[in-house]
């Protein structure tokens, strides 16, 4: 419609201008002594047109002339452009399909081209790596670092941490990390590099923190996240067991979720009481059983030597109350009368254990004790039921 719109008004100047010239019997006179010249205002009208369009296309042909060169050059940067991004694609593609030298090899057709040279040479040494080409992927490395101002120092930082952690260099991954950090912050995939590293160098308490990170993000799910936490604040608290001082308050930096799980309170327990401070070890293992009840936790209770062991056997007395028939809570309640040397007590507990369950340890220690007492042959029946459960 718009077509046709002008169309109808080109007809219409034509049309305008043929009658305008029909009745214009204007003309131009042109004098240059001695000559002088004359010609219709029409003629003159139409000369005057087609040279202006002559002088135009003139100035045009010249224009492109002299832009000739810079428009070749255009031309040929397009076209560098062009083969340097199929050949990154190309290299991309190749590399996920696990054609290592066909993606190095592609890489390095292109490498020269500035366009993407950069990530080319990301491309180049990811394939080296995959290949252990030690020689090679040192180079692409290098030529990476060649493209830090343009924008690649933070993959390069991140590539470098991740290399490093499939050889088990943890240091120089956590170096690479350190300065990602410093430009870039720490986002999740970072945070999981870190993670690694920090296992690997057995720096628990970092490896706590970051977990407790991921986790807060969502990168790791509360089931995943608890074995690794677990584990990282058992490795630091043992760690920590030639300074009771510097343990003690470790934990009590922790959450109580995390000082009531027997694992972690266990670890504490054994730690305080290698370094002879029963008194906070029996503190420990009290307040993680009142939450969380544990067979092995209950048997740590009577490990420490001395102490208050009085103390400890009316503790051990309440939660019978709860647990009348645990018997680790009776093997527990057993050692602790025979250290205060109440000997009644101490038989009557190891007995009752056996009885709700045998147990090679209640069997030993009811046998040590029955020597004690010098009964021999009562003891060598128990040594031998011992045995029977080795």
């Amino acid at each position: 419609m718009r077509a046709l719109f002008w169309l109808l008004i080109l007809a219409a100047l034509a049309v305008g201008l043929a009658l305008a010239a029909r009745y214009n019997e204007g003309y131009v006179l042109l004098v240059l002594p001695p000559w002088r010249a004359e010609i219709s205002l029409n003629l003159f009208l139409l000369l005057c047109a087609v040279g202006f369009f002559v002088i135009h296309l003139l100035a045009r042909a010249v224009s492109h002339t002299l832009g000739l060169p810079r428009a070749v050059a255009e031309f040929r940067r397009r076209r560098r452009e062009e083969r340097s991004t199929q050949a990154l694609r190309d290299a991309w593609r190749l590399l996920q399909e696990g054609r290592y030298g066909h993606a190095m090899r592609c890489a390095e057709k292109a490498a020269g081209d500035d366009a993407a040279a950069g990530m080319l040479a990301l491309a180049g040494w990811r394939a080296a790596h995959a290949l252990r080409d030690t020689a090679r992927s040192a180079e692409w490395a290098q030529r990476v670092r060649g493209h830090d101002r343009d924008g690649l120092q933070a993959a390069r930082l991140m590539v470098e941490a991740e290399f490093a952690l499939e050889e088990r260099r943890f240091e120089d991954a956590s170096v690479a990390l350190r300065q990602f950090a410093a430009s870039e912050g720490r986002h999740i995939a970072a945070l999981r590099l870190s993670l690694r590293a920090e296992q690997g160098l057995g720096n628990w308490r970092e490896v706590a923190r970051l977990v407790r990170q991921l986790e807060k993000h969502q990168a790791l799910t509360a089931d995943q996240a608890a074995p690794i936490r677990s584990r990282a604040l058992r490795e630091a608290l043992r760690s920590l067991r030639d300074d009771p001082a510097g343990l003690m308050r470790y934990w009590r930096e922790l959450d109580d979720g995390d000082r009531a799980e027997p694992a972690l309170a266990l670890e504490a327990a054994r730690a305080l009481v290698s370094a002879g401070d029963c008194r906070e070890a029996q503190r420990v293992i009290e307040d993680a059983l009142d939450e969380n009840w544990d067979a092995t936790l209950v048997l740590a209770y009577a490990d420490c030597r001395g102490g208050d062991v009085l103390g400890r056997i009316a503790h051990a007395e309440k939660w019978l109350h709860q647990h009348p028939r645990d018997e680790s809570l009776l093997l527990t309640l057993g050692r602790l009368c025979r250290e205060q040397q109440l000997w009644g007590k101490a038989r009557s507990f190891l007995e009752t254990s056996i009885a709700v369950r045998p147990t090679r340890a209640a069997h030993i220690d009811l046998a040590q004790l029955l020597d004690q007492l010098q009964e021999s042959a009562l003891a060598e029946r128990h040594y031998r039921a011992a045995a029977l459960l080795a």
